[in-house]
């Protein structure tokens, strides 16, 4: 029997324990483990290498992106700096344009430093991507939604430009979730999750991951997990398979709640313009309608009208909290210029799109009508505020 998505949420990797029964799996906390002769054990030697927690944990992982090889990090930029540990100097990379920026800086600031080069370009059009390559091109990576202008690309488009020139393919699938898309089932070579986010889902764990199908590929990171160490605790590792469990129930009503508030935005006063794919407007409707099944994700980035005070609409949020990170049970906002691509260069932030007055807005479980209400009274003082200064 093939199990439906949410079924393998609950079970893959966590079956009851063989010695006692219980329903949850336990944390394996040793560090290391008995040989009976050396060299000869029982599946396990040292938890940086393995740790049964762990295991299951990556059992769960590729199974719920279709993959074969899934490997757990301490963090989703651990997961990154693994994989781009593959690399060599003097290799390029082609990347999206509208990257997270803890990504950007990575490239930018860490492995341009070891002779690893990117490209940055719109790769909305497939043809982007071919025309960036280069001899030295070994990867292209990309986010669809991306990071904070939720464009949306054409993975299995992508792909095949990839790989007709030789290349890997990489999917940021952080945003969608594997509730929305499985990119490996559509061409991809590698998926990329920043695990903090929905996976988790409760704004207590930090996490990573990297799922694969490629063998040769997942031989050389699993080596890397081990001699670079970036691995996640036994606890951190209990703690995500407690988010999973939810993971596809969480993400639905996330879903439903986004599509209501920004349809109200769409026609909110103080609102200059709404980005969500669930929205006809947007340029990748017709991609998700039919890859997502009519739903348009959870995450909605949208611009406050010019006159409108940033400030006093964030300081007038009491559901909504004003924080980093994403896809928790608890909505969050952030200001991306200010808070997660404060590292990004001014003008490179506004060249892309990513002005001051750009919100991002990460919808929990709440009841979405407390969440317009809390965005409409926020709304009404910010512009409140800026009619008694002029």
């Amino acid at each position: 029997m093939t199990e439906k998505f949410a079924t393998t949420c609950v079970h893959a990797g966590q079956e009851p324990d063989g010695l006692t029964g219980a329903v949850v799996p336990p944390i394996h906390l040793a560090t290391t483990y008995a040989q009976e002769t050396p060299g000869h054990h029982h599946g396990f030697e040292y938890s940086r290498t393995d740790n049964p927690t762990r295991h299951a944990l990556e059992t769960v992982l590729g199974a719920l992106e279709g993959g074969t090889h899934a490997l757990a990090f301490a963090s989703g930029l651990a997961a990154e700096t693994t994989l781009l540990m593959t690399l060599k100097p003097g290799d390029h990379v082609v990347t999206v344009d509208d990257l997270y920026g803890g990504t950007h800086r990575l490239f930018d600031r860490v492995f341009a430093t070891h002779g690893i080069s990117t490209t940055a370009v719109d790769a909305r059009d497939p043809g982007e991507v071919a025309r960036a390559w280069t001899p030295a091109t070994v990867m292209c990576w990309i986010e669809s939604p991306t990071n904070p202008l939720l464009k949306i690309m054409d993975i299995p488009r992508i792909a095949e430009t990839v790989h007709a020139h030789g290349g890997v393919c990489v999917v940021d699938n952080t945003f969608a979730t594997p509730v929305l898309q499985q990119p490996l089932t559509l061409g991809a070579d590698v998926v990329v999750h920043s695990a903090t986010k929905y996976l988790g889902g409760h704004s207590d764990v930090v996490g990573g991951a990297l799922i694969t199908n490629n063998a040769e590929l997942a031989e050389k990171l699993r080596f890397l997990q081990n001699a670079a160490g970036a691995v996640p605790s036994p606890f951190d590792c209990w703690l995500l398979m407690r988010g999973i469990k939810t993971l596809a129930l969480r993400v639905e009503h996330q879903n439903a709640s986004a599509a209501r508030i920004a349809d109200w935005l769409a026609s909110a006063r103080g609102v200059a313009r709404v980005l969500y794919p669930g929205l006809p407007h947007h340029e990748g409707h017709e991609l998700v309608s039919a890859l997502w099944k009519g739903r348009g994700g959870a995450m909605i980035s949208f611009e406050l009208v010019r006159e409108a005070n940033t400030d006093v609409f964030f300081r007038s949020l009491t559901t909504i909290t004003c924080a980093e990170s994403l896809g928790a049970v608890e909505s969050l906002i952030e200001l991306p210029a200010a808070m997660t691509h404060g590292a990004m260069p001014r003008d490179q932030r506004e060249a892309l799109g990513i002005t001051d007055h750009l919100v991002r807005l990460s919808v929990g479980i709440e009841d979405p009508s407390d969440l317009i209400e809390d965005l409409s009274q926020a709304l009404q003082a910010a512009l409140h505020n800026a009619s008694e200064r002029s």
